[in-house]
């Protein structure tokens, strides 16, 4: 950000240990993850206030404006986004200032910045709406021309108050630098407690999931157009504040504080230092304005700073990490490893097997062009049961989960859960009806801690006693453990944790014992029987494992070619010679 004169928050931690002590350490532990580094860079800014000279502090304060502004991106950057144009919702706040000052407006001039702040929202949102389609580098495009076309409008309109040359107004308890530093260094001390509750939310883990995975996050009955929008929001805020407090340490603006130039080099440095990090927005805010400082007092042109930033922020990409998240990694490997919870003690028994009816699916049929992916499917999972859905690979299997889960859209047929018609539903309502699903891949977010992601997939409330029971029934990491420093194999156990813990009527589950042993896969088995009494949900089990589907399923239904070839008792199934002809390509029994 250019001055007239001169030329990340922590991931959402969630450590709720099981035991008596759990809940409120877990409390105490989170209230210290929030406030340690706000708390630190306050610190650090009370004594430069003291200590620094004139020239510095007015640098110093540029820092922090900065900062405030590299927040704002470390949000969208949660969320998996790039935004190329955050000076520009800075330019907004600024003329909000600017205009209000004119107006000699009550409130002065921190009521005027939050009103900069505000204002920048609606803009924030208009450039999220591409983004509802748009990802990468199609979305960066949009963000800099809206940026390159925002340069042109504010050097054509010029800010309020400047051919009058009226200064912005600060209130007298702030009026002097050092007054004004301190003031500074308290909103980007507020703002980062801010993103750094936010990240600790709901909503700072619905941008983290849509990071990772879009369908996932839908799935578990999220709506990701509102992830998206909301970050865009709250980053257009961020920068609208920064952007009304550089109109009150100048005190008069011009176009040339929010250049498109400045707003790449911004975006390179939030990707380099690590906007999402408190500590990575505040060194950040140091390499824009001291860099380009030392470089002049070297005799070097301060261009060069921008190609510096360019060269770290490429780098930081090759690596896979920022400045901050590699620091992040490091003070994690130093903590001893996660010992998963004890598995509680199954007996397996019987498989259930309902008589009422709960997912009816009638004439399903699916068509990509002039390929039929499913023709007429009949399918009836009763409450209560448990029950595979199996076949070949390219039978139909993928995509009659994602036809019921609403990711693809029916030729004909009908879907139907508890009674209730599921077509033209989209994903995230019908997992709000009661409809969960895994997936093949590995579809947990690696920003979260495990409890902080079984919290947000289950959509609703949960104690940390039953978070506990559910760990245990299934034998997952704790809940400060961090998604990212796991086994394959522990999240597809993850994934089936959040879903139980969702509570729902049925849980479609895509292949959960990939990546896990022979003997996992067969315990998997024994607690999947378990669930219908335990939790209230029937199971669609989709598998390769044979034995794990004997194991688990009191039902067994066979796809080929996209059409049901086989129904009923998994012993009866399997022993078929269409079914065995399906697998093998000839009539020996599936034994």
């Amino acid at each position: 950000m250019r001055h007239a004169e001169a030329e990340p928050a922590k991931p959402p931690g969630d450590a709720a240990p099981s035991g008596p002590a759990g809940p409120g350490r877990s409390r105490r532990r989170a209230l210290t993850g929030l406030l340690a580094q706000p708390a630190g860079a306050l610190l650090v800014v009370i004594v430069a206030a003291i200590t620094v000279p004139q020239y510095w502090l007015f640098l110093a304060t540029s820092v922090l404006v900065s900062a405030v502004a590299l927040l704002g991106l470390g949000i969208v950057g949660r969320a998996g986004m790039n935004s190329l144009c955050q000076l520009s919702f800075a330019a907004v706040g600024a003329w909000t200032v600017a205009q209000l000052n004119v107006w000699e407006t009550p409130g002065g001039l921190i009521a005027w910045t939050l009103a900069g702040g505000l204002a920048a929202m609606p803009f924030g949102v208009l450039i999220g709406l591409p983004a509802l389609r748009l990802r990468g580098v199609h979305l960066a495009v949009v963000t800099l021309g809206f940026a390159a076309a925002a340069d042109v409008v504010i050097s054509a309109v010029n800010f309020p108050g400047v051919d009058s040359y009226q200064q912005v107004l600060r209130p007298g308890f702030i009026a002097t630098d050092r007054q004004y530093f301190v003031y500074a260094g308290l909103v980007f001390v507020v703002a980062a407690v801010g993103v750094q509750w936010l990240g600790g939310t709901r909503t700072g883990a619905a941008w983290r999931a849509v990071r990772f995975s879009e369908r996932a996050t839908a799935a578990s009955g999220t709506g990701v157009a509102g992830a998206k929008l909301s970050a865009f929001a709250l980053s257009a805020f961020a920068a609208g504040l920064s952007g009304g407090l550089l109109a009150g340490q100048v005190g008069m603006i011009t176009a040339q504080n929010f250049g498109t130039i400045s707003s790449l080099a911004l975006f390179v440095v939030a990707v380099m230092a690590g906007g999402e990090y408190v500590g990575g927005a505040l060194l950040g805010g140091v390499m824009i304005m001291f860099v380009p400082e030392l470089f002049r007092r070297a005799g070097i042109n301060q261009d060069w700073a921008n190609v510096l930033f360019g060269v770290g922020a490429v780098h930081a990409l090759s690596q896979g990490s920022s400045v901050s998240e590699g620091v992040a990694r490091r003070l994690r490997a130093r903590r001893p490893a996660a010992v998963p919870a004890p598995r509680a003690p199954v007996d397996g028994g019987t498989p259930p097997l309902g008589t009422e009816p709960l997912l009816e699916v009638k004439g399903l049929s699916v068509r990509f062009g002039q390929v039929v992916a499913l023709q007429d499917v009949d399918l009836v999972v009763p409450e209560g049961t448990v029950m595979g859905l199996i076949g070949p690979n390219g039978a139909g299997k993928s995509t009659l989960t994602d036809a019921l889960s609403g990711f693809l859209p029916s030729a004909t047929g009908s879907v139907t859960l508890a009674g209730r018609p599921l077509g033209g539903l989209p994903v995230h309502r019908r997992a709000a009806a009661g409809l969960r699903r895994t997936f093949q891949q590995d579809r947990v977010p690696t920003g979260l801690t495990v409890g902080a992601y079984l919290r947000f997939a289950a959509h609703r409330a949960v104690p940390a006693g039953e978070l506990a029971e559910v760990r245990a029934f299934l034998g997952c990491p704790p809940p400060d453990a961090h998604v990212a420093d796991l086994d394959v194999g522990s999240r597809r156990l993850l994934e089936v944790a959040a879903a139980l813990l969702a509570r729902p009527k049925l849980i479609i589950l895509d292949e959960p014992a990939a990546g896990l042993a022979h003997a996992e896969s067969l315990a998997l088995a024994d607690r999947l029987v378990e669930v219908p009494a335990r939790y209230g949900a029937s199971v669609l089990l989709i598998e390769h494992d044979l034995d794990m589907v004997r194991r688990a399923c009191a039902r067994v239904v066979v796809l080929d070619f996209g059409q049901v070839i086989a129904a009923g008792p998994p012993a009866e199934v399997l022993a078929r010679p269409e079914v065995a002809r399906a697998y093998l390509g000839d009539e020996v029994a599936l034994t």
